[in-house]
Protein backbone atom coordinates (compact mmCIF):
# COMPACT_ATOMS: atom_id res chain seq x y z
CA UNK A 1 0.00 0.00 0.00
CA UNK A 2 1.25 3.33 -1.16
CA UNK A 3 0.24 7.01 -0.16
CA UNK A 4 -1.59 7.63 -3.40
CA UNK A 5 -4.44 4.43 -2.35
CA UNK A 6 -4.66 5.86 1.32
CA UNK A 7 -5.53 9.41 -0.71
CA UNK A 8 -7.36 7.94 -3.37
CA UNK A 9 -9.45 5.59 -0.88
CA UNK A 10 -10.26 8.24 1.56
CA UNK A 11 -11.19 10.43 -1.38
CA UNK A 12 -13.73 8.19 -2.37
CA UNK A 13 -15.25 8.16 1.29
CA UNK A 14 -15.11 12.12 1.15
CA UNK A 15 -17.18 11.62 -2.41
CA UNK A 16 -19.59 9.41 -0.74
CA UNK A 17 -20.47 11.36 2.01
CA UNK A 18 -20.62 14.26 -0.24
CA UNK A 19 -23.60 12.46 -1.84
CA UNK A 20 -24.95 10.89 1.48
CA UNK A 21 -25.40 14.69 2.27
CA UNK A 22 -27.16 16.09 -0.86
CA UNK A 23 -29.54 12.98 -0.07
CA UNK A 24 -29.90 14.05 3.33
CA UNK A 25 -30.69 17.73 2.67
CA UNK A 26 -33.18 17.20 -0.43
CA UNK A 27 -35.16 15.09 2.13
CA UNK A 28 -34.95 17.65 5.32
CA UNK A 29 -36.15 20.05 2.34
CA UNK A 30 -38.86 17.81 1.62
CA UNK A 31 -40.00 16.73 4.40
CA UNK A 32 -43.59 18.26 3.70
CA UNK A 33 -44.00 18.35 -0.16
CA UNK A 34 -47.14 16.65 -0.75
CA UNK A 35 -47.03 17.34 -4.47
CA UNK A 36 -44.15 15.94 -6.74
CA UNK A 37 -43.64 17.02 -10.44
CA UNK A 38 -45.10 12.85 -10.29
CA UNK A 39 -48.45 13.81 -8.40
CA UNK A 40 -47.57 11.97 -5.44
CA UNK A 41 -45.56 13.08 -2.14
CA UNK A 42 -41.73 13.17 -1.89
CA UNK A 43 -40.28 9.37 -1.07
CA UNK A 44 -36.90 9.76 1.09
CA UNK A 45 -33.76 9.12 -1.19
CA UNK A 46 -30.75 6.92 0.01
CA UNK A 47 -27.69 6.72 -1.96
CA UNK A 48 -26.02 3.04 -2.24
CA UNK A 49 -23.06 2.45 -1.12
CA UNK A 50 -20.41 -0.68 -2.72
CA UNK A 51 -17.20 -1.44 -1.82
CA UNK A 52 -14.50 -1.80 -4.68
CA UNK A 53 -11.25 -2.99 -4.48
CA UNK A 54 -8.81 -0.79 -4.10
CA UNK A 55 -5.97 -2.82 -5.43
CA UNK A 56 -6.56 -5.79 -6.62
CA UNK A 57 -2.71 -6.61 -7.17
CA UNK A 58 0.00 -6.13 -4.58
CA UNK A 59 0.58 -7.94 -1.07
CA UNK A 60 -1.97 -9.13 1.15
CA UNK A 61 -3.03 -6.33 3.01
CA UNK A 62 -3.35 -3.99 -0.29
CA UNK A 63 -5.63 -6.50 -1.34
CA UNK A 64 -8.24 -6.62 1.17
CA UNK A 65 -8.29 -2.25 0.96
CA UNK A 66 -11.39 -1.13 -0.39
CA UNK A 67 -12.52 2.47 -1.77
CA UNK A 68 -16.52 2.90 -1.76
CA UNK A 69 -18.95 4.21 -4.72
CA UNK A 70 -21.60 5.57 -4.93
CA UNK A 71 -24.11 3.10 -7.23
CA UNK A 72 -27.05 4.57 -7.26
CA UNK A 73 -29.83 6.30 -4.90
CA UNK A 74 -32.94 5.01 -4.37
CA UNK A 75 -36.13 6.13 -3.61
CA UNK A 76 -37.93 4.50 0.04
CA UNK A 77 -40.56 2.17 -0.69
CA UNK A 78 -42.14 3.52 2.95
CA UNK A 79 -45.39 4.10 3.20
CA UNK A 80 -46.24 7.55 2.96
CA UNK A 81 -47.73 9.46 6.22
CA UNK A 82 -51.44 9.79 6.86
CA UNK A 83 -52.91 13.32 8.10
CA UNK A 84 -56.31 14.14 8.01
CA UNK A 85 -56.37 17.81 7.11
CA UNK A 86 -59.38 17.91 4.72
CA UNK A 87 -59.18 21.88 4.20
CA UNK A 88 -55.73 20.82 3.04
CA UNK A 89 -55.51 21.12 -1.35
CA UNK A 90 -54.14 17.67 -1.40
CA UNK A 91 -56.72 15.74 1.00
CA UNK A 92 -58.61 12.68 -0.71
CA UNK A 93 -62.16 11.98 -0.37
CA UNK A 94 -61.79 10.96 3.04
CA UNK A 95 -59.90 14.09 4.18
CA UNK A 96 -56.49 12.64 4.67
CA UNK A 97 -53.31 13.78 3.16
CA UNK A 98 -50.44 11.84 2.35
CA UNK A 99 -47.04 13.63 3.35
CA UNK A 100 -43.56 12.40 2.47
CA UNK A 101 -41.94 9.17 4.26
CA UNK A 102 -39.36 11.12 5.46
CA UNK A 103 -38.34 11.43 9.67
CA UNK A 104 -36.83 14.40 10.31
CA UNK A 105 -35.19 12.87 13.45
CA UNK A 106 -33.85 9.79 11.49
CA UNK A 107 -32.31 12.60 8.91
CA UNK A 108 -30.84 13.86 11.94
CA UNK A 109 -29.09 11.02 12.95
CA UNK A 110 -27.81 10.18 9.55
CA UNK A 111 -26.84 13.88 9.32
CA UNK A 112 -24.75 13.71 12.29
CA UNK A 113 -23.58 10.57 11.02
CA UNK A 114 -22.58 11.56 7.54
CA UNK A 115 -20.72 14.13 9.43
CA UNK A 116 -18.67 12.39 11.28
CA UNK A 117 -17.80 9.70 8.45
CA UNK A 118 -16.42 13.00 6.25
CA UNK A 119 -14.40 14.19 8.91
CA UNK A 120 -12.70 10.58 9.45
CA UNK A 121 -11.93 10.77 5.95
CA UNK A 122 -10.65 13.97 6.25
CA UNK A 123 -8.51 13.21 9.08
CA UNK A 124 -7.08 10.61 7.23
CA UNK A 125 -6.38 12.66 4.48
CA UNK A 126 -4.47 15.49 6.45
CA UNK A 127 -2.50 12.93 8.02
CA UNK A 128 -1.26 11.19 5.26
CA UNK A 129 -0.49 14.66 3.59
CA UNK A 130 1.73 15.34 6.65
CA UNK A 131 3.06 11.47 6.63
CA UNK A 132 4.45 12.56 3.39
CA UNK A 133 5.86 15.92 4.36
CA UNK A 134 7.59 14.20 7.03
CA UNK A 135 9.13 11.69 5.00
CA UNK A 136 9.76 14.30 2.38
CA UNK A 137 11.98 16.37 5.00
CA UNK A 138 13.97 13.01 6.40
CA UNK A 139 15.18 12.41 2.34
CA UNK A 140 16.47 16.22 2.07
Amino acid sequence: MNILDTLRISASGLTAQRVRLQAISSNMANARSTRTEEGTPYRRQMPVFQAVEANEFGSELAQQLSRVEVVDVERSEAPFRQVFDPGHPDADDDGYVKYPNVDILHEMVDLMNTSRTYEANSNVTETTYKMANQALELGR
